[in-house]
């Protein structure tokens, strides 16, 4: 079960740069259900992903390079890149702000995703100060959702 909040970012953090980070690129197949490829460094991986805004089913798949070389090429719609940062939640051990800078076609959009362990943590945490629209309840920066994007 995947349970995150979204939140649009329009001012990065001071130094984000310096946190971990991974190149992702990821494609779907499929966006009723999702059915995405993805390849987060040199890892690839095939995902299913149920209905749902705050929380949903989640499965991962791995994929060898071959496999994801060659389903990337039946996707429908855009192939999003993105650095991800994975920078720690001040006072939260347990938590981790995966901060998404998109590349190419959505080059500019920033997103700071944080996945939590149940739906009442999730719901009663306090947005990060560097954080602007909570997005989790509308969808519109769902990944799937911006694939289909013209």
């Amino acid at each position: 079960m995947e349970i995150e909040r979204k939140f649009l970012v329009t001012t990065p953090p001071e130094n984000y740069e310096f946190f971990p980070c991974h190149e992702i690129e990821q494609a779907y197949l499929c966006t009723e259900p999702v059915v995405r490829v993805r390849k987060e460094d040199d890892t690839c991986y095939l995902t299913y992903k149920s209905k749902g805004l705050l929380a949903r089913e989640e499965y991962n798949l791995p994929l060898t390079k071959e496999a994801y070389t060659h389903l990337l090429t039946k996707a429908d719609g855009n192939i999003l890149t993105k650095k991800r940062y994975l920078i720690p939640v001040p006072g939260r051990e347990d938590l981790t702000v995966e901060f998404d800078v998109f590349e190419g076609k959505f080059a500019g959009l920033m997103l700071a995703e944080i996945e939590f362990t149940s739906e009442e943590d999730a719901r009663e945490f306090p947005p990060l100060s560097w954080f602007d629209r909570d997005v989790t309840w509308s969808g519109e920066y769902q990944n799937s959702r911006l694939s289909k994007m013209p």
